[in-house]
């Protein structure tokens, strides 16, 4: 959701092209396309987008409910004004195009100057870098986070106004045409392109055509800059817009506008000499890493080219801080748990934290730690009064406001809330024993330095982390989605700890998601989730009759497997008193595990045929090989089993009953089986059978360097004597253990590492809570990060060690290891 100037609903339909009912003098001054996150619902314009598998248009009831009264549609059905008797509607051929249309034609109220970002990677941290560069020069308008799709851009460009003189926008693509209609709606006059990569590779004919679409962002470009490293990209700016606009770019290897001439690196600095219209200029940057110094680079030119002074570029660059991406979810003190999105602050960045901040346990009390929002466009009433509307709303118990803008207005807030001048005087005063068992928003703009808040409330008691990114699980389940038919169910499996990941957490992102159904395996993992607020459907896959008892308490639905668990099932619904439970039939057709066998499908439908006590909610079975190839044929025959056994259940009931047999192997391999419902799984977490690029890393299993010791090679290391030097050998202790889920078949040489890049062994034997590791050849210091599995080394590639499976290491991560969320 973005903020700009307002506009009517007349006006809009004028721009947009679209037909008013109801209405038409309504005021807007807020775009939103999601229906979960709402703020301020009366100033709001909301678009009911329409794709494969959702509609905008079902959610149009449950809004006005909430009080948003302005809506653009496709449906002329949903325009009922005696259901909606307050609401104005805007009828339109397509939503998409008209929040476009919109947005350009807003673009062209502003003369100020417009940079567009494009490139593989480093799009969002140039942005952010920028920012932090020149906002103390400017009055800035830029992306929330990383809005830079078809719907993002267009929410981006909204938020430009008459407050600000610079405005700075990125622009992804993934199809060819779409950057046209992107360009259009941002219309920049200064180009910057970051990086040439492998993003999206899999939707243009060769690296030519996806380089070509992303630089037509440049056509009303008057200056463009770039790195002439990548010989295709400088080729292609020159051939296209050598002749008509100036290109200003940098290199390592070449004479051109900033040629660099030196770069050293100390510990997490790197020193950096180039020339620039002949003359030399230095900065340091506070980075290592070749993509931060690049990135760096890239605005450092950025920045001579503003004419920005060498001083005060000195000095930025050396204030310049790490990009918080994504909000991170951590365990706190006092059973509490900790939301840290510290690096941004606005109206609406605020609102995405806070409908994170819903997405967890609903029985706990919610508390937000808000510093003063800067360069808003509006007044301090105006800003704060909207912000206590939007806590009211999504129901915030206290509030804690740190700096002298938001302090100044505490009378317009009605929850619990106290104020305090800056983080130093709350640091001060912090008692932490007032945090107990609630959920805690830090949220505050960079200078406040929020980041020592979250230092004093976080939970402490393991430097070995689980590090979760929940973005790259929302991108799993809608890669598997788009495998599927619009109608098609979806089931996920958040059994044994969700993989690893965290029960809660996972199935709270789930349900946000509105995902059919979750599937658990004991009826005790059932029993958490409900207790932690989720209230979508959840099937219990191997329920044992002790427990039916409960789960008919906490509406958790079994897998029926054999007449003995269908009876006794029976019996604690009598018990009960309850009557139509819904159950699922599990059928065996070639698992050989639990399930019905096809002569046992008579007994099961007299049972269940004239019986008032459940109902059939689904009928399913299990592949034994759908993730390889050479069992397709085995695979086919479980199918064709499934479908005659479940077509004989089907035909005895007049109801409709779901079917599903796929995983999510299955998913990705035999789409023509979906029947009405699929189970995801292992997918969602990142691993596949078949197209492992088209999934994203969730999990990373962190640690950290607790001592470094020269160990000479008389010695051995670790219990037994195990750990045999050959040479004198520089020895890291790590604390993380077989206790911790690292594998004691790794010892010795078996399993390697990752510290600063480089792959290092395990020396002697894993001990239950620690490990050593070979750095003689590093660099690597005390303190250092060590990577057991992740995006730079695969859990694959771990289990490959241990000549196991993914699944396997990552259930047996303990629980005392801290999992912590990030999401965008």
């Amino acid at each position: 959701m973005t903020v700009a100037q307002s506009y009517t609903i007349e006006s809009v339909a004028s721009i947009t092209g679209g037909v008013c009912y109801g209405k038409e003098n309504l005021i807007v001054k807020t775009l939103s396309i999601d229906s979960r996150s709402l703020q301020l619902p009366e100033e709001i314009l909301f678009f009911a987008l329409v794709g494969a598998r959702h509609d905008g248009h079902l959610y149009i009831k449950d809004l006005y409910q909430k009080g948003v009264r302005a809506f653009v549609v496709s449906n002329s059905e949903c325009t009922d004004l005696k259901q909606y008797p307050e609401a104005g509607f805007i009828l339109v051929p397509d939503t998409l195009c008209a929040l476009q249309n919109l947005a350009e034609n807003h673009r062209k109220n502003f003369s100020f100057p417009v940079m567009g970002i494009t490139g593989s990677n480093g799009k969002t941290i140039v942005k952010e870098w920028l920012y932090q560069l020149l906002n103390e020069s400017y009055s800035i308008v830029r992306s929330p986070k990383s809005y830079n799709s078809q719907v993002g851009v267009p929410l981006s460009v909204w938020n430009m106004n008459s407050e600000a003189n610079l405005a700075i926008f990125e622009a992804g693509i993934s199809q060819p045409g779409e950057m046209d209609q992107l360009s259009k709606i941002i219309q920049p006059t200064y180009g910057i392109f970051t990086h040439l990569g492998d993003a999206h590779r899999e939707n243009f004919k060769d690296e030519v055509q996806k380089l070509e679409e992303k630089i037509k962002l440049f056509s009303s470009c008057d200056s463009i800059v770039y790195c002439t490293d990548n010989k295709l990209v400088d080729e292609s700016l020159k051939s296209r817009y050598g002749q008509n606009k100036e290109l200003i770019s940098w290199s390592r290897n070449q004479a051109t506008n900033l040629m660099v001439v030196s770069e050293e690196i100390k510990g997490n600095r790197t020193f950096i000499k180039t020339k620039y219209k002949k003359e030399t200029k230095e900065i340091n940057l506070p980075f290592s890493d070749k993509a931060s110094i690049d990135n760096a680079i890239t605005c450092w030119l950025c920045l001579l080219n503003l004419n920005v002074d060498d001083e005060t570029i000195k000095e930025r660059f050396l204030k310049l801080e790490p990009i918080a991406m994504r909000l991170e979810i951590k365990e706190g003190i006092g059973d509490c748990t900790l939301i840290n999105d510290y690096y941004n602050s606005d109206l609406g960045s605020l609102g995405i934290a806070l409908d994170l901040m819903n997405q967890q346990q609903k029985d706990k009390s919610k508390t937000l730690i808000l510093s003063d929002i800067f360069q808003s466009g509006y007044t301090n009433h105006q800003l704060y009064k909207a912000i206590s509307k939007l806590l009211e709303q999504k129901k915030i118990n206290r509030l804690i406001g740190i700096g002298e803008g938001i302090s100044s207005q505490s009378k317009l807030f009605t929850c619990n809330a106290s104020f305090y001048r800056s983080t130093d005087v709350f640091l001060a005063d912090l008692n932490r024993n007032q945090f107990k068992d609630e959920i805690i928003l830090i949220k505050g703009a960079r200078n406040f330095h929020f980041e020592r808040i979250s230092n004093a409330l976080q939970y402490k008691a393991h430097q070995t982390v689980l590090e979760v990114n929940l973005n790259a699980m929302v991108h799993n389940l809608n890669y598997f989605r788009s495998l599927l038919k619009p109608s098609t169910k979806l089931v996920v499996m958040v059994k044994a700890f969700s993989y690893g990941s965290g029960s809660t957490e996972i199935a709270n992102l789930l349900q946000y998601h509105r995902v059919d159904y979750l599937a658990v395996a004991i009826a005790d993992e059932g029993v958490e989730l409900r207790n932690a607020g989720i209230t979508i459907p959840i099937i219990v896959m191997n329920p044992e009759p002790h427990s039916f008892d409960t789960m008919i308490e906490y509406r958790l639905e079994p897998e029926i497997y054999n007449q003995t668990i269908c009876l006794e099932f029976e019996k604690a619904l009598k018990r009960n008193g309850v009557r139509n439970y819904p159950i699922h039939i599990k059928l065996d057709t070639g698992m050989n595990r639990l399930g019905f066998v096809h002569h046992d499908i008579d007994t099961l439908l007299s049972l269940i045929v004239s019986n008032d006590h459940f109902f059939i909610s689904s009928v399913f079975s299990h592949l034994a090989g759908a993730d390889e190839q050479q069992h397709d044929d085995f695979t086919a025959r479980q199918i064709n089993s499934f479908t005659q056994w479940s077509d004989q259940i089907l035909s005895q009931f007049s109801y409709p009953i779901d079917r599903h047999i796929l995983n999510s192997a299955g998913i990705e391999r035999f789409p023509q089986a979906q029947f009405n419902m699929v189970r995801l799984g292992i997918g969602l977490y990142g691993i596949s059978a078949t197209h492992q690029e088209k999934l994203m890393n969730v999990s990373s299993l962190k640690t950290t360097i607790s001592q470094i010791k020269e160990v000479s090679k008389e010695n051995t290391v670790g219990y037994g004597r195990k750990g045999q030097l050959q040479t004198d050998t520089r020895i890291g202790v790590i604390p993380i253990g077989y206790a911790d889920g690292f594998n004691r078949k790794l010892s010795n040489g078996h399993g390697k590492v990752m510290v600063n890049g480089q792959l290092v062994p395990v020396v002697g034997n894993i001990c239950m809570d620690m490990s050593m590791i070979d750095l003689t050849n590093t660099d690597a210091k005390e303190g250092d990060s060590v990577l057991i599995f992740g995006d730079d080394y695969s859990v694959s590639k771990l289990a490959e060690q241990l000549e196991t499976i993914p699944y396997e290491i990552l259930t047996t991560i303990s629980r005392r290891v801290k999992r912590i969320y990030f999401q965008e």
